[in-house]
């Protein structure tokens, strides 16, 4: 592995990718190809050959090298191409990569993390988050984080991809922090701000694909593909190659080491196509474990398959791979509550709506191990800790990928949206906010590019088939109303209005948002440190109506809401209400008739409530 200390100083490496500052001074360079019976290091003027040093490395240590030295590896046919292990790049993806000098003073070098049953997420997007979008102005706004009541950070991807904006998913140089945004330095300021707020960061990264401009390796490393499968994006990448392996792998524990992440959350990985004896996956994350066993480093995956068997605990509630999945189950049927929409991905869930809305609180999927057609779950057993399921009503899939970005607060009833949104906060899973979601942030997230060209024309044509999954398109709107995803008005106008915050509106939310914060602090947390294996169960209620319970090792959380538009009346709860919330009408009487749009969140030490 990339021997980087942990505290960011720089020591002799034995990495295998990239370009590295030695401890006697210069630098070491390696490449892997395949084919290719020369290859030259481009560096200070001169083009000098590297050494073969077999199974298609090649290899220099240029004593004169320093950080800051720009350099390009050169082909056989003149190419000159970027390192694709690059720490950072001297413009655009096409150009020179630069040598970094890992060594960052750290304010908050005893850090160590937190337990993942106090997470509580934003998503950011860096460049939207604020209006110059950069590390270091993203820092200066996570002070209002911290007073919120978040815990943690979800970055959206920040290896270098093409242009200047973009959601980060079409990154080609996987180790360098896109340059739109600052330095590695900076991001490594923005990440030590963050922790002396006392708020994890976790990067979203993209091991399934690579972008499709300024992706060189196809060109010199074919090997790196596989001609037998292809994902969504193109050809899958050859996991079984040691060397493609090492690539990913190593930038997850350069990542975590370097820049002292708290954890990664990976996107898509069943687009990650393995068929080793021991998958990339499964060593990915047994090397983080053996890694960083002296901190709290928290894997989380995005699935579609609701694999369990990513995230099952030894029988002491250790956490064998991955902590935590995105749910996108509980979404679903959220989302459906919410608009009423039901087409697209909403329409399995459809469907037996209010059964699936009590699964997805109960067990956290509602389809495990999905097949095809989904199959709900058999019984009533917690085959997972509420903790592995990362819940939210809106990401940036979920609202970006609609026609025209809006995010619920232009979707749904006020009080409606409230009564999701304390069930979310106070659920024992752990919940997920996208920006601006604390103080009801108005403006819309849009899906945004910076290509040009046949690019740029494939990507807008496409628009209309991404939105057709997320709700489709308005009444009286067509495809040509969609915003074009490379203008630059389509990107500035995803950033966030923080003037919003301070209005009427946004304080009424951030307040909201905030009180239920100290709620799950005070109550929610205690309980998921009671024990990790629980059990759980629904009580008949009416539909509209959600009567749930969470039995922790010695009290049990109980949930009541009424999300109908009239009445109901729903079985009580006997325990200490640590929350109750109730829409326009009254409050509930004493024989639990629920007005409209309320929930209650109640605890009692276990066999004494009434469920």
């Amino acid at each position: 592995m990339n021997q980087i200390s942990k505290t960011g100083t720089n020591t002799e490496s034995t990495g295998r990718w990239g370009a590295e500052l030695l401890g006697g001074g210069g630098a070491r360079f390696r490449l892997w190809t395949q084919g290719q019976n020369a290859i030259w290091l481009r560096h200070r003027g001169r083009d000098i050959p590297m050494h073969d040093a077999g199974g298609g490395w090649f290899q220099l240590t240029v004593a004169e090298a320093s950080a800051g030295d720009a350099y390009m590896f050169v082909l056989p046919d003149g190419k000159a191409v970027p390192d694709p292990a690059s720490r950072a790049q001297a413009g655009n993806v096409h150009g020179p990569s630069l040598i970094v000098d890992p060594r960052y003073p750290w304010q908050n070098s005893r850090w160590r993390g937190r337990p993942w049953e106090e997470a509580v997420i934003s998503e950011i997007h860096i460049g939207a988050f604020t209006p110059e979008g950069t590390f270091r102005a993203a820092a200066q706004k996570l002070k209002h984080l911290a007073e919120t009541g978040i815990t943690a950070i979800e970055v959206m991807p920040v290896a270098q991809f093409a242009g200047n904006r973009g959601w980060g998913y079409d990154g080609v140089l996987h180790y360098a922090p896109h340059s739109a945004y600052g330095t590695p330095a900076d991001f490594k300021a923005f990440i030590d701000t963050a922790h002396g707020l006392g708020i994890m960061v976790l990067l979203d990264v993209v091991y399934n694909h690579f972008g499709p401009e300024g992706n060189y390796l196809h060109g010199y490393a074919p090997g790196f593909f596989r001609k037998d499968r292809q994902t969504p994006w193109g050809a899958a990448i050859d996991f079984g190659r040691e060397p493609v392996r090492r690539f990913f792998i190593e930038n997850a524990l350069y990542w975590i080491d370097e820049f002292q992440l708290d954890g990664l959350r990976l996107d898509a990985v069943e687009q990650i196509h393995d068929t080793s004896e021991k998958h990339v996956l499964s060593a990915l994350a047994e090397e983080v474990k053996t890694a960083f066993a002296d901190r709290q480093v928290h894997l989380v995956v995005e699935d579609q398959r609701n694999l369990v068997e990513l995230l099952v605990r030894d029988e002491n509630g250790a956490v064998n791979a991955y902590e935590a999945e995105w749910n996108d189950d509980f979404h679903h049927v959220a989302h459906i509550v919410a608009t009423g929409e039901t087409v697209g991905h909403y329409k399995p869930f459809a469907d037996q709506l209010w059964h699936k809305l009590r699964l997805a609180l109960q067990h956290g999927f509602i389809y495990p191990d999905r097949t095809d057609p989904p199959a709900l779950p058999v019984g009533e057993r917690c085959y997972l800790p509420p903790t592995a399921f990362v819940d939210f009503l809106q990401n940036h899939d979920q609202i970006g990928n609609r026609a025209f970005g809006e995010r619920l607060v232009s979707l749904s009833d006020p009080d409606m949206l409230d009564a999701l949104t304390a069930i979310l906060l106070l659920s024992p899973h752990i919940p997920f906010l996208f920006m601006g979601e604390e103080y009801g942030e108005r403006r819309p997230f849009y899906f945004f590019t910076d290509y040009t060209g046949e690019l740029a024309k494939i990507v807008r044509e496409g628009r209309m088939a991404e939105a057709e999954g997320f709700g489709g398109l308005k009444a009286g709107k067509t495809a040509a109303d969609l915003p074009d995803p490379n203008a630059l008005s389509t990107f500035e106008h995803s950033k966030l209005d923080w003037q919003w915050r301070e209005s009427e509106g946004g304080r009424k939310s951030l307040v909201f948002v905030a009180e239920l914060l100290k709620l799950r602090k005070t109550h929610i947390v205690p309980l998921l440190r009671e024990s990790w294996a629980i059990e759980s169960g629904v009580v008949e209620a009416p539909e509209g109506g959600v009567a749930v319970w969470w039995k922790f090792a010695h009290r049990t959380l109980a949930l009541r809401a009424n999300l109908s538009e009239q009445p109901l009346i729903l079985p009580p709860v006997a325990g200490t209400v640590i929350y109750e919330r109730y829409g326009k009408e009254a409050k509930a009487s004493e024989n639990v008739e629920l007005p409209p749009h309320s929930v209650i969140f109640a605890i009692e030490f276990s066999g004494q409530m009434e469920l």
